[in-house]
């Protein structure tokens, strides 16, 4: 039993996030240990694994060009370079170019780096979020993104969250918000959502912020590079870039390195820079980091084959499945999302045990990363896989499902649930 006058009693309990997997220790299903450098292969339990869960879309991990330009940086900077916060000894022109090269990708006046990604969303939303402002946030909404709603009001009654996607569901909040407004609204929402692998509806957001008058913050972290024309994200894919108040990027997905960005216009980001205390108080991104980010972006914006690669295989790897009576979620990004039709750990932790041992990597999802009596394997293809890869994946599965006997229908009023009632 847990003794609440000890504040360290539940750390010997099953509690808590995946606690059932801390108390045992595991190291399987979470925080496996991997064995090698980031890539479509992957050694992990002593053999070469088949990797599908990494956010490598681009396939810009085993980029050549990028490590030698890294390589150049550290020979000349160390691994600590330049020292200190921005704010105090830590700034550079490198750091500058690079934020202005973002800003002209983003289409914007300006951005600010931040040191993760995690902490871009916090540090961006804390920074704008005054003591009446309201915040609203799509349901599905990332758990930084969450955070940074709870974290910056005084009041949890300041943050909304609408169904995820459901534009009357929005509009019923903006009109009940404004009906006794005193100050900002802000709507938060993902461009691509990296667990479903659903679009955010940005073009009916755009309008209904503007109907409104509220402002526009969109975690594009999984769109960046990816979707678009020029890989600027998701709000190039639809048209509205212009319309997106704040337009945020990190650089953990498709750029395959550590940081991030938020892009908007010069006023904004001047007073994100000087009020964002994950970056105010945080050191200077390393040399390394900002002269291999150059070089990526240039790649990023040069990958038009690379995404049409990316693409073509998503498409392909869901066929494949889809014709084994998997039931694949929606596949308007790369992501292509597998939903496992009990949505009990133990299946998902089965499935996943058995596709490892068949030398394909995949993770499973549970709560509390997606709502409660899901699961899914979160597959990602990328510009590194190939048509072979596919076929041994699709195989794989074929096996899985024989083997077991599966029964892999899932019904439509559920996977309704898992995408929280998404509509007009």
């Amino acid at each position: 039993m847990m003794n609440e006058k000890d504040l360290f009693s539940k750390c010997s309990t099953d509690e808590g996030y995946f606690g059932q997997f801390r108390a045992i220790g595991d190291r399987y299903y979470t925080m496996p240990l991997m064995e090698s450098i980031p890539g479509k292969i992957m050694r992990y339990g002593g053999k070469d694994c088949l990797m599908w869960s990494i956010n490598n879309y681009l396939g810009l991990a085993e980029n050549e060009e990028i490590k030698k330009t890294a390589g150049d940086a550290l020979e000349e900077w160390g691994v600590s370079g330049p020292m200190g916060s921005r704010m105090m000894s830590g700034n550079t022109v490198i750091h500058e170019e690079l934020e202005q090269l973002l800003a002209d990708f983003s289409q914007k006046e300006s951005s600010i780096l931040f040191n993760y990604g995690y902490l871009g969303v916090l540090g961006t939303v804390s920074s704008l979020i005054g003591p009446n402002d309201v915040i609203i946030i799509d349901k599905l909404d990332h758990a930084s993104i969450v955070d940074a709603a709870l974290g910056a009001v005084s009041a949890r009654r300041q943050v909304h969250a609408f169904r995820h996607n459901n534009m009357n569901s929005l509009e019923s909040i903006l009109k009940s918000v404004n009906a006794n407004r005193k100050a900002g609204v802000l709507i938060i929402t993902e461009g691509v959502y990296g667990m479903t692998g659903d679009l955010a509806n940005l073009k009916d957001i755009c309008a209904l912020k503007e109907r409104y008058n509220a402002r526009l913050f969109v975690d594009d972290a999984h769109g960046v590079g990816v979707m678009g024309q020029e890989g600027r994200g998701t709000g190039e894919h639809f048209g509205v870039q212009d319309k997106i108040d704040i337009y945020f990027g990190t650089f953990a997905k498709a750029f395959a390195s550590i940081g991030g960005f938020s892009a908007s216009s010069k006023d904004v980001v001047e007073w994100i820079r000087y009020n964002a205390r994950t970056q105010v108080f945080a050191k200077s991104l390393p040399m390394i980091y900002i002269k291999s980010l150059k070089k990526t972006l240039e790649l990023v914006q040069g990958g038009h084959e690379r995404r049409k690669k990316m693409f073509d295989i998503a498409a392909k790897l869901s066929k494949g499945l889809k014709e084994l009576g998997y039931f694949v979620g929606k596949v308007e990004s790369p992501i292509v999302p597998v939903i496992i039709p009990d949505g009990t750990n133990s299946t998902a932790m089965e499935w996943v045990r058995y596709l490892r041992d068949k030398g394909m990597f995949v993770s499973a999802v549970v709560y509390p990363v997606i709502p409660r009596g899901f699961a899914l394997f979160r597959m990602i293809p990328t510009a590194s896989h190939d048509d072979e890869d596919v076929e041994k994946t699709v195989a794989a599965f074929k096996n899985l499902r024989d083997d077991k006997n599966l029964s892999l229908s899932v019904q439509a009023e559920e996977i309704a649930r898992l995408y929280g009632g998404s509509g007009s």
